[in-house]
């Protein structure tokens, strides 16, 4: 069975997603894809992520203590027939029978306010401005540089970086539009590739275009056309010395853990820590 899981909060998102993870250990044979929207604070920001779930509808999962926006995002939900869950309700509506006191309406307040949680939400919002290739000015900023072909789990993967405390920024390689050189003379962040196999790629592409409800027989999924565009990153990565990890058989938080793992080797700490 395949899930859209779509976690919202107007945090970090941390004991959102520990939820989510706790939660869907209990079930046996379930392709999630999760879309991770931390920092949701805005009407405008809530729109867009909207526009994504109606694109990929599924279970919305979140914590947001606006009160405006919550009721925006329950009546779209419930307009467009999907579940929207806030799991700390049960347990702030116990608490507040039993102290005989209001939960106080503040935005990720479980978090001490020090310099490291700030750090990490400078993180996020680096992170969130530096996706697909955007922003390759302030790339000697970064932690950490993803690149890969369209649909190797770059945005994903840099999102939960981001909420580790990297600044994470990401680049798709294209055979057609070479990345700016800029990429190559990188001295302080990690840059990374990330390759999966030609079939496993098509088959996300595929379904991709089906969600848009595109055309499914183009280049963009063609055997040949992918096979080529993967060889042509593999070799990227190969003639720069960058690691590469294969994310074929990898859940995000697999490929985040491999990439950390690959920053404490190489002295790259998240920031704030």
């Amino acid at each position: 069975m395949r899930l859209h899981l779509h976690l919202l909060s107007d945090s970090t998102g941390e004991t959102l997603e520990n939820i989510a993870k706790a939660a869907l250990a209990q079930y046996d044979d379930v392709e999630t894809l999760r879309h991770f929207w931390p920092m949701v604070r805005s009407e405008a920001h809530l729109e867009r992520i909207l526009e994504e779930i109606s694109q990929n509808p599924g279970l919305v999962l979140f914590t947001l203590v606006n009160s405006e926006i919550r009721r925006t995002l329950e009546a779209r939900c419930r307009a467009m027939g999907l579940p929207a869950v806030a799991p700390l309700d049960p347990v702030n509506d116990a608490l507040s029978n039993l102290l005989g006191q209001e939960a106080k309406a503040r935005p990720g307040r479980q978090h001490t306010l020090d310099a490291a949680y700030f750090a990490r939400v400078d993180a996020i919002q680096f992170t969130i401005a530096h996706d697909d290739g955007i922003g390759w000015e302030d790339w000697e900023e970064a932690d950490i540089v993803l690149a890969g072909v369209s649909r190797s789990s770059k945005t994903p993967t840099s999102i939960y970086l981001a909420n580790r405390g990297y600044k994470t920024a990401n680049i798709p390689i294209v055979i057609e539009s070479p990345p700016p050189q800029e990429l190559f003379g990188l001295k302080h962040p990690m840059v990374v590739g990330l390759t999966t196999s030609a079939e496993r790629l098509i088959q996300v592409r595929r379904n991709r275009l089906l969600t848009l409800n595109e055309k499914t027989e183009t280049a963009y999924v063609d055997q040949d056309a992918v096979t080529r565009e993967v060889a042509h990153a593999r070799r990227m990565f190969s003639d720069n010395g960058w690691p590469v990890i294969d994310v074929t058989r990898r859940s995000i938080e697999e490929t985040a853990a491999a990439i950390i793992k690959l920053c404490n080797e190489h002295g790259i700490k998240a920031s704030g820590s």
